[in-house]
């Protein structure tokens, strides 16, 4: 479908529109760089993105008398763009506070914006837990993409069986039997149920310390193990809310939450929905662990591991060193994002 070509006024409007935001970003900016320059802001400080609001972010003090403390900053123009979870020199002033420098991330999440473009959303990420339950029916398929999506963006992800208390004489050995490949790849396989409790108090000792997300398809329980982990998190939300959104109604891409057995969840409905963006062929084989001895050693450089001669990746099928039904996922995956 081509688009649809603009009118001369709209064109202009379009143009204006664009003028009018630059040049308010250009005023915002020199106001800052003239605090900064007439020492009317707080000395530098380390501080963490807890939420973000358009042009504003919170930020929380990690130093002194005042750690702990959530600050509402602004964010200079020549920075690139910060998101929940990222590590930032910021300081203080009068309303609001200034981000100068962001610090080196670990890794980082992103998903495509409205054009298409990927656009960070999430940083400094430790574990991807994958969620998964009896009911919705798990496929190895999905498990493998959102596993394929973990490894592309280098955080190591867990696999959660959720709803527990859903398993019984009809879906246990299949369940079971799906799940059984992951740990001999070297992946983390755990159980809970939010119902009877079973599992949290060792998920919570896993999440201990480092930051998490979760993902997972609808239904399998993600609010409430996060619910779960973060007692009262309803009732925090609109305490920051009302607190920090200055009267205005304003949607976050992300909010980090303190876990009070220790460590953080961030969390958003654009989170929940990571997947897989933009990957190719190539990509999507290199995500599949147990593949990657094997690639680079097929006859063919464009080898699409089918039925071609001497390819290194069929020659270990036939020697059990990867499983059909991991092969065969893997041509899925590849399959529907190139008819993307």
């Amino acid at each position: 479908m081509s688009k649809r070509k603009l009118t001369r006024r709209q064109a202009w409007r379009v143009q204006k529109i664009q003028s009018e935001r630059t040049e308010r970003a250009n005023k915002k900016a020199g106001v800052f760089d003239q605090q900064l320059n007439e020492g009317e802001l707080g000395d530098e400080q380390q501080g963490l993105i807890i939420a973000h609001y358009g042009n504003q972010v919170d930020v929380e003090c990690q130093q002194g008398a005042e750690s702990g403390k959530v600050v509402r900053c602004h964010m200079r123009a020549n920075l690139d763009a910060l998101v929940t979870g990222d590590q930032v020199i910021w300081r203080s002033g009068n309303p609001t506070g200034v981000i100068v420098a962001n610090l080196p991330r670990a890794s980082v999440l992103s998903r495509p914006d409205a054009h298409g473009q990927l656009r960070p959303v999430a940083a400094n990420i430790d574990y991807i837990v994958i969620v998964i339950a009896p009911l919705p029916e798990p496929h190895a398929n999905l498990i493998d993409r959102y596993l394929v999506a973990a490894e592309s963006v280098g955080i190591k992800p867990l696999i959660l069986l959720n709803k527990t208390d859903l398993l019984d004489v009809e879906n246990s050995d299949s369940i079971n039997d799906l799940l059984s490949v992951y740990p001999e790849l070297g992946y983390q396989l755990l159980q809970a149920s939010t119902k009877s409790e079973d599992g949290l108090a060792e998920l919570k000792a896993l999440l201990k310390n480092h930051t998490s997300v979760f993902v997972g398809q609808s239904g399998v329980g993600k609010s409430s193990l996060i619910n779960a982990l973060l007692p009262g998190v309803n009732i925090k939300v609109g305490e920051l809310s009302a607190a920090h959104a200055t009267g205005t109604h304003t949607t976050t891409t992300a909010k980090l939450f303190h876990i009070p057995d220790g460590g953080d969840l961030v969390d958003s409905p654009g989170i929940r929905e990571f997947g897989l963006w933009h990957m190719d062929r190539e990509q999507v084989l290199d995500g599949f662990v147990e593949f990657r001895p094997f690639i680079g050693g097929c006859k063919f450089r464009d080898c699409k591991h089918r039925s071609e001669p001497r390819c290194a990746l069929l020659a270990a099928l036939e020697q059990g060193e990867v499983s059909a039904r991991r092969l065969a996922s893997f041509e899925s995956i590849a399959n529907s994002l190139e008819q993307l």
